[in-house]
């Protein structure tokens, strides 16, 4: 898997609440079932990350992902927009 992607991946939330995450994300990130991830609502948007990472070091790793991708805060933004059109779509598809 990627260091660092912008790819979709559609998670279905359980009666319980309960969602799954792929394997191949949970062996990138050395996650198991003892794991714990912190989340953030940023907007309309949930931000997942392992628990040991904190708000200040999560923000350094990104930018240091982004400057080691090339990507700039306006490519992210951009790739969201189309995220978001593509998440309506399958969410709330027109019949």
């Amino acid at each position: 898997m990627e260091a660092f992607s912008t790819t979709s991946r559609l998670i279905r939330i359980r009666s319980r609440g309960q969602l799954t995450l792929p394997q191949d994300l949970r062996e990138a990130l050395n996650l198991d079932e003892e794991s714990g991830l912190n989340v953030f609502r940023v907007g309309k948007v949930l931000l997942m990350t392992p628990k040991r990472l904190q708000r200040a070091s999560l923000a350094a790793e990104v930018e240091r992902e982004m400057k080691r991708e090339g990507l700039t805060l306006d490519d992210l933004l951009k790739d969201l927009k189309g995220q978001r059109k593509r998440y309506l779509a399958e969410t709330y598809p027109k019949d």
